[in-house]
This record gives C-alpha cells, structure tokens and sequence, in this order.
C-alpha cells in the first residue's frame, strides 16, 4: 500500500551530537537505561500529559517497552533518542522520530527530560538537533508536533523548535481515566523549507 514503509533492511540507528547533548540509542539489557526509562514513564508530570500506548507500570515493563523500541528502530519507522550530556554522559531524557514514512516524507516527534533536568533547555536543544537531522540527512519533508491542550510549555518548545502552530486537533490524544476518553491537541509542523531556528 502506498505510504507503507515496508523496507525489511535493517537499519542502523545514527549517534547524533549537538548544543551540549548526545543523542544515542537506548540499551533494553542495560540496567540503567531501564531505571532511566522506567522513571521517565512514570513521572507524574510525564503520566499528565502522555498516555504511553503500552503501559509502563514496572522495570519489567519498562525493558520490554525498550525491546519493542530496538526492534521498531531496526525497521527505520521508530527513532527513539536517549539523550545525555555530551561531557559527562548523564541521562536527560527523550527525543524521538516516530511513525516515519519514506514514502510520503513524514514523521512524528516528541520528547520529555527526566525531572532533575528540567529547566536546563535541554528539550528545546535535542528537539533542534534531531529535526534538523530528520529533516536533511534522513530526508525527511514535513515533521508533526502534537500536545495536549494546556500544555504551555510544549508549546513554547515547539515555537522555539520552528514548528509553527497550524490548530486544533479534536479528539487526537487518548486520556484514560479522564471524563473524556479523547482529549483536544495543538498541532505544529515543520517542514524542510521553513527556515532554520535561532539556536537555543
């Protein structure tokens, strides 16, 4: 079907570095990788604003979701960043290219950073570096950023990031547990004639 990345070759995952930060990829037999994950995933501020299509509830759960994220990786449609300080190899937090399509030349991004890296720029600087990676070397045309409704602070990272706000998705985000089982998003693109952002 067309639009359907359907290349069975596996993929080689890129080591990309930039303001500050390595961006690499993550290890489902490391221990630590899976404390970083797992404690990523179940961060109250993450659990708000993301509804993780597999529940990570345990480190168990934790190392299989990192498996399935190797094993999506290896097909080219799921680029899943552990991103680290480029000086002394400490855990950020994520950056990803997901649902990548080399037909149409389209993906999606997101990202989060670890509660004790908040405040440092350090989403707005891997969220840089990859786009500009998917955008040119990967060949990508167009990047989707979507956020729930309220969530200001993706807002602004996104703006900064060059992916303009395009409107309002109805029902996009899943929320379990809410009174609506559907939440509204923002949605913002990029695309790979915009013009390159300030640096951060």
């Amino acid at each position: 079907m067309a639009g359907i990345h359907d290349d069975t070759r596996p993929h080689p995952f890129p080591e990309l570095h930039g303001h500050g930060l390595r961006l690499t990829s993550w290890d489902p037999d490391s221990d630590a990788h899976v404390e970083d994950w797992f404690r990523g995933l179940t961060d109250p501020d993450f659990v708000r604003w993301n509804t993780p299509l597999v529940p990570v509830e345990t480190r168990d759960d934790a190392r299989r979701s990192l498996r399935s994220k190797a094993a999506q990786a290896a097909k080219g449609v799921d680029l899943t960043f552990r991103v680290t300080d480029a000086a002394d190899g400490t855990a950020l937090g994520v950056v990803s290219l997901s649902a990548i399509d080399h037909v149409f030349r389209t993906a999606r991004v997101g990202y989060w950073v670890l509660p004790e890296a908040r405040g440092r720029g350090v989403a707005t600087r891997s969220l840089t570096v990859a786009a500009r990676w998917g955008l040119t070397e990967l060949g990508l045309y167009r990047l989707d950023l979507g956020h729930g409704i309220g969530h200001d602070a993706s807002c602004r990272i996104a703006e900064r990031c060059g992916f303009r706000y395009e409107g309002t998705l109805r029902g996009a985000m899943p929320a379990p547990g809410s009174p609506e089982p559907f939440k509204d998003a923002h949605l913002h693109g990029r695309i790979a004639s915009d013009p390159e952002p300030a640096a951060p």
